[in-house]
């Protein structure tokens, strides 16, 4: 009896932890349409009219060299920015957290 209710108990942690991630994704989500949306399509895929105006290349952010990368490398390029790629300011740790989650959704197969 006490097999059966540690297992119930480690899913419904797993089930809430899902649902913790998909929210933050979800927020993310709205964070990114603000915060992003200047230069990345709501799918991740690049802009080109804003590319071909810097002169650069926008990675997709579901490609496999944006998916690889850590959050932490992830934060660090979105605060930090990259290149010609300005940081994005002002953001929370809370609005951090959602924008990479939301990001992770974009990965291609």
């Amino acid at each position: 009896m006490v097999r059966y209710a540690l297992f119930a108990v480690a899913v419904v942690l797993m089930i809430s932890k899902g649902s913790a991630w998909a929210q933050d994704a979800n927020a993310g989500k709205a964070v990114f349409n603000k915060s992003c949306a200047t230069c990345h399509a709501a799918d991740g895929a690049p802009k080109e009219a804003i590319a071909k105006m810097l002169k650069v290349e926008i990675p997709h952010l579901g490609a496999k060299s944006v998916q690889e990368k850590s959050d932490a490398d992830l934060k660090k390029v979105i605060t930090e920015g990259v290149g010609k790629m300005k940081p994005v300011k002002g953001l929370s740790d809370k609005d951090l957290a959602g924008v990479i989650a939301y990001m992770r959704t974009l990965k291609q197969s």
